[in-house]
């Protein structure tokens, strides 16, 4: 459940759009709104594509872990 709030947080404190995240994904906003939404879960690669984006690891964005910094 984490991973849906996480990864609409992570946006919206970077005022970016689900439009452009999207454009990140190579996918369509509504498509990604769902992801948000908690509606579909959200690919293995476009997870790992949003941690790299936001410097943060996989862990946080499945609330394995709270700490957002990136590790090795």
């Amino acid at each position: 459940m984490y991973i849906y709030k996480r990864i609409k947080d992570l946006r919206e404190d970077r005022d970016l759009t689900q439009g452009q995240i999207s454009k990140l994904l190579n996918t369509t906003q509504q498509q990604y709104s769902k992801y948000e939404l908690g509606i579909q879960e959200i690919p293995v690669h476009h997870l790992i594509t949003l941690a790299d984006y936001y410097n943060t690891s996989t862990d946080y964005l499945l609330g394995r872990t709270d700490n957002k910094k990136f590790y090795k």
